[in-house]
């Protein structure tokens, strides 16, 4: 519903054609019992009323044409709703479980639509070792909007209660955390919030849908950068925040202040992810098995001293991950035994198939050292403490040939 729809409740939408008026079957009713290939394939993709398209058109304008005075065809300005946007937030409602979505013109502009939420003077609850861009955000947002945040450590359910005050409006999870891959207990944290009356978000974008649903368990809202694995190309940026089930209140709000913002994405970019998401759950198996494979490598290698990784056995968290988790995703991080910057750098250099770039969930491999990429905003201090150190390196894996990408890494673990 447009800006203009909800102020005017005399406002009609006449729909001259429709696909079942033109006798397609509606693919909307049939999706939610489908298998995960099917709803990532068939998700926001009825056939186009105007000619049967079966790819989603990308419909590049800015206005749409009212069919008379306070009737449009459903569709007014492209910033308040575009169909080719309609269908992408369809589609990721659907994979995550929810009521709903919005998509909004890059990850962190998704972040701050999520904060927006909060009224001036509210407290919110972060993992410490979030995301570097999350971090700047809750940063800025407590020195200009009068939002105030505790970082800790989200693994201390005991900790977190402890930390929640009377103004505290709600819970930020990022689960598993960039980069440190710890993970977080959804089950017991939607308890909690529901408990103590608070909303909790969840940060889904390592995980993407095919591996992880938070709203089933308990949370409120998920938010994913789309730049990351619901694309998977590395030739967008955006995010998307969806609204669990019988959250209608919060959906709305969502569009209201993605409209009103100004965020929310391109028809073009909404039409790439559309896009990506037809190969999501292939993509996701790609790369998770190649994940495993490089973590059990850089595990048993003497040059190695820790692997981040949920999939190992021995990871702390691993139980945890298998109960949460369909999987164990493509991204882990591990820190060399000579942490030197000679020593990261060379590793860096050396390396053939993965890039050394920022992002991640490309079908490309990087590299990444969080210290000084991802990470940077935060203070050394607060790197620290998290455990971020200089000698830590995030991989995003990709899914070329598994023996290449073992071969360079061996080979820049060895290289003098």
């Amino acid at each position: 519903m447009s800006e203009t729809q909800a102020e005017n409740q005399e406002f009609r939408i006449l729909s001259p054609r429709s696909p079942g008026a033109m006798g397609w079957i509606g693919k909307e009713r049939l999706l939610p019992g489908a298998g995960l290939g099917t709803q990532c394939i068939h998700g926001g993709a009825a056939p186009d009323p105007a000619y049967g398209a079966v790819a989603a058109p990308i419909y590049e304008t800015s206005t749409f044409a009212l069919l008379d005075i306070r009737t449009s065809a459903g569709f007014e300005y492209t910033r308040a709703g575009n169909p080719t946007r309609a269908r992408l937030e369809e589609a990721i409602a659907l994979l995550e479980g929810g009521c709903g979505a919005i998509c909004t013109s890059s990850g962190m502009s998704g972040v701050l639509t999520v904060f927006s939420l909060l009224e001036h003077g509210s407290h919110v609850l972060c993992p410490s070792d979030c995301y570097g861009g999350t971090y700047r955000t809750l940063q800025h947002a407590r020195k200009v909007h009068g939002l105030d945040s505790t970082l800790l450590d989200m693994t201390d359910l005991d900790a977190v209660e402890a930390a929640i005050r009377p103004e505290t409006s709600m819970i930020w999870a990022e689960t598993p955390s960039n980069p440190l891959l710890r993970l977080l207990d959804l089950a017991a944290l939607g308890g909690l919030a529901r408990r103590r009356g608070l909303l909790l978000a969840v940060d889904n974008t390592f995980m993407s849908p095919v591996l992880q649903r938070p709203l089933d368990w308990g949370a409120d809202l998920v938010f994913h950068s789309t730049t990351k694995y619901l694309n998977g190309h590395s030739d967008v940026v955006g995010g998307a925040v969806v609204a669990g089930k019988g959250r209608e209140d919060l959906l709305q709000r969502l569009v209201t202040l993605n409209m009103s913002l100004g965020t929310s994405q391109s028809p073009h970019d909404c039409a790439l992810v559309l896009r990506g998401l037809k190969t999501l759950h292939l993509r996701m198996a790609a790369h998770e098995a190649n994940a495993r494979a490089l973590a059990e490598f850089l595990d048993a290698h003497p040059a190695v001293a820790r692997v981040n990784y949920p999939g190992l056995s021995r990871h702390p968290q691993h139980a945890l991950a298998r109960r949460q988790q369909k999987g164990f995703g493509a991204m882990l991080s591990f820190e060399l035994k000579d942490g030197s910057p000679a020593a990261v750098e060379r590793f860096l250099r050396a390396l053939r198939w993965f890039t050394l770039a920022e992002s991640l969930g490309g079908v490309e491999s990087l590299a990444n050292q969080p210290a000084s990429m991802s990470h940077a905003s935060m203070t050394p201090e607060m790197r620290g403490k998290i455990g971020i150190t200089d000698g830590l390196i995030r991989l995003s894996v990709g899914i070329e040939d598994p023996e290449d990408l073992k071969e360079d890494l061996k080979h820049a673990l060895e290289a003098r």
